[in-house]
């Protein structure tokens, strides 16, 4: 993925170079296709043209604030940097850096224009993912008008949390759903994990989280096994199993929950996308998602 490309209008090629320069970024001048181009395979794009236009073109591509590349509209005049999309997801901060160039940033966010942290910016300079990604706009919300403290954890250790507190913990890519046996020793979690990572070709250090239900809050074996592989073990509640989509049947249905290991993976999950459905070793049960 190209980290930023600086889009211009031909008219403006030369500040779009000197712009591209600064940032260390590639130089595409402005074409009706340029943005259906570069949208899905960039992080940062500067558009040096009129808001219309952008919105215009980038209108059909967008997905969601947490896969879209931020988007800053730099005015024609080269005098404001505007975050279009994905302002609390590097936009505002491309904007600032652009100011060492004169270019007046010109942020729209509500906790950022009040001068307020946020969640996502709390996360990026601490190096990690949020897990339930739903719970920022609660807290974002009211970071507008108190001061949220942070609490720091370190394991082994249980969080169990409410839809209005954000979970931060370090960076990667892919989630584990877990689903075992009563009484699975923390052997049998671990030769399961350790099986399914390899056989997805998914490394130990890109696991963001490892989720289960949380009628498996008292499983020893389950915890030691994921505070063995140094990771972040989170509990979830029935409502958020059984709001996912797209899982294989299974006998979880007993309990009342529409599974275990796919669902839990993918409400954690960034992209929502599975990349092993669920797989039976011995009494454990693991999907991975991303």
């Amino acid at each position: 993925m190209t980290d930023t490309i600086v889009i211009g209008l031909s008219r403006v090629l030369d500040e779009a170079e000197r712009i591209a320069d600064f940032l260390g970024a590639e130089v595409r001048e402005y074409t009706p296709d340029v943005f259906l181009e570069v949208f899905p395979h960039t992080r940062r794009i500067v558009a040096i043209m009129s808001m219309g236009i952008a919105v215009r073109r980038i209108a059909p591509l967008i997905q969601d604030k947490w896969n879209d590349p931020a988007i800053v509209v730099v005015s024609p005049d080269i005098t404001y940097a505007i975050p279009l999309l994905g302002g609390h997801h590097g936009a505002n901060e491309l904007a600032k850096e652009l100011s060492a160039l004169g270019i007046h940033p010109v942020i729209t966010t509500a906790t950022e224009s009040k001068g307020r942290d946020s969640v996502e910016s709390i996360a990026q300079r601490s190096g990690c993912d949020i897990v339930n990604r739903e719970s920022t706009r609660q807290v974002n919300a009211a970071m507008l008008d108190m001061d949220i403290p942070v609490h720091t954890m370190k394991g082994p250790g249980i969080v169990i949390a409410g839809p209005d507190v954000s979970i931060l913990v370090k960076k990667g890519e892919f989630t584990v759903g877990v689903g075992c046996r009563k009484g699975v020793s923390a052997k049998e979690v671990l030769d399961a994990i350790r099986n399914a990572l390899a056989e997805s070709g998914v490394a130990k250090n890109d696991v963001l989280v490892y989720a289960t239900t949380q009628k498996k809050s008292g499983e020893t074996g389950l915890s030691e096994a994921i505070s063995a592989l140094s990771g972040n073990l989170i509990f979830l509640d029935d409502e958020t199993i059984n709001a996912q989509r797209g899982i294989t049947a299974s006998r979880a249905t007993k309990i009342g929950l529409l599974g275990v290991a796919e669902p839990s993976a993918l409400a954690v999950a960034k992209r929502k996308q599975l990349v092993m459905g669920k797989k039976v070793y011995g009494r454990v049960t693991v999907a991975i998602a991303h």
